[in-house]
């Protein structure tokens, strides 16, 4: 029997470990499975370990108020010491994605010479300032990690030039989708509906009569300042311009974030300020929306399953594949770039119904399977 710990502390994070912790628990005979929360994002795990069914085993409460990333890489690292393999002493630690919480699981996992497999890795844009400090700690990562779960094609062939030995590679797609249809398969649409309205009656009120949508996420780091300012004033230019959509926008508690959003977007009637979103009412609203203006990771892989174009507000990606396969394009930062790429959305139906009917370029659903069959087998090397 292996003994397994999964470590994670934001959303994004348990959303794409949930499918293989789930699968895992399926064979008792085979795992001993151990979930640790690091609480980097305690307020948006809470209902999603509910949603899931997911008990956690050690709980490092790690988040303070006014933390920086040197606080919490520190303070991740002496608890994983502390608190977690004084508990817990695991064969293997799984980590996903880029995280800080990523980060510092790798680096203890390094230090107490413990095999660690890294979910969705291989993701690249190989600039270390864009996304930031994500850039930097995929890249760590994959000098630790013993073996590599790459979501697509373009992941695999980012280690492989990197000199990661193909033995410790294995091609999965993204769990994430998992999830999406893990979540569209267990609950009904009445389900949603009502879900949605108990958070929010007036989206709630948009959305039984029909309204035309258009989902909002904003909150990378290296956008923070001047550049964010700018992205915000587009979106308030095409909210004037297209008043009959609603501009639905989840807003990041960040203060980076959440300050100028209410400065400059909150008195405008048609976009609708919301604090962030549960799983289930961010996927339906998805499911809903129009198409979607966005610079998180996740949700570029998200929408193509549900058939809607992404906008996507950065000037690098490191998932390309739905820019080269027309799911997606890149906006940038630029006002006028953004207001264009949006309005030839809305006028332009031929590119419009293109983009809606790419299929995901980035998973089917099986990645949960093909992981856990493959630690199940154990016969690759342990060696990157």
């Amino acid at each position: 029997m292996k003994k397994i710990l999964f470590v994670f502390g934001t959303r994004p994070e348990l959303i794409k470990m949930a499918p293989i912790i789930l699968r895992m628990k399926q064979f008792p005979e085979d795992f001993e499975v151990c979930v640790c929360n690091s609480a980097q994002h305690r307020d948006m795990l809470t209902g999603l370990l509910d949603l899931f069914g997911i008990d956690v085993d050690i709980d490092l409460n790690i988040m303070k108020p006014d933390q920086d990333l040197f606080d919490i890489t520190s303070g991740l690292i002496s608890a994983f010491k502390k608190d977690i393999l004084q508990v817990f002493k695991p064969d293997w630690i799984f980590v996903q994605g880029d995280t800080t919480t990523t980060l510092s699981a790798a680096m203890s996992s390094f230090y107490s010479r413990i095999p660690l497999a890294h979910v969705e890795a291989g993701l690249r844009t190989y600039r270390m300032d864009s996304p930031f400090p994500e850039e930097f700690n995929r890249r760590v990562c994959s000098l630790i990690a013993n073996r590599h779960y790459c979501p697509t094609k373009t992941a695999e062939a980012n280690l492989l030039r990197e000199g990661v030995c193909k033995e410790n590679i294995l091609l999965t797609g993204n769990t994430g989708i998992d999830s999406i249809y893990w979540l569209l398969s267990n609950y009904d649409e009445q389900f949603f509906k009502q879900n949605i309205s108990n958070k929010c009656e007036a989206i709630g009120e948009l959305i039984e009569n029909g309204q035309r949508i258009v989902l909002i996420t904003l909150h990378r780091r290296e956008h923070f300042g001047s550049t964010f300012l700018n992205i915000i004033n587009a979106i308030k230019t095409l909210a004037e311009n297209f008043p009959d959509v609603s501009w639905i926008y989840p807003v990041h508690p960040n203060p980076n974030v959440s300050v100028p959003v209410k400065e400059h977007l909150q008195n405008m009637p048609n976009i609708h300020l919301l604090p962030p979103m549960d799983y289930v009412s961010f996927i339906y609203l998805m499911k809903l929306s129009y198409f979607v203006l966005t610079d998180s990771g996740g949700v570029q892989e998200e929408a193509p399953s549900l058939g809607k174009p992404i906008l996507v507000l950065r000037e690098t990606t490191e998932r390309p594949e739905g820019i080269e396969a027309g799911s997606a394009m890149l906006a940038g930062n630029d006002p006028d770039c953004i207001i264009d790429m949006a309005t030839e959305l809305f006028t332009n139906k031929k590119l419009y119904q293109k983009m809606s009917g790419i299929q995901n370029p980035y998973g089917d659903g099986n990645a949960a399977k093909i992981i856990v069959d493959d630690l199940k087998k154990s016969s690759f090397k342990n060696v990157t």
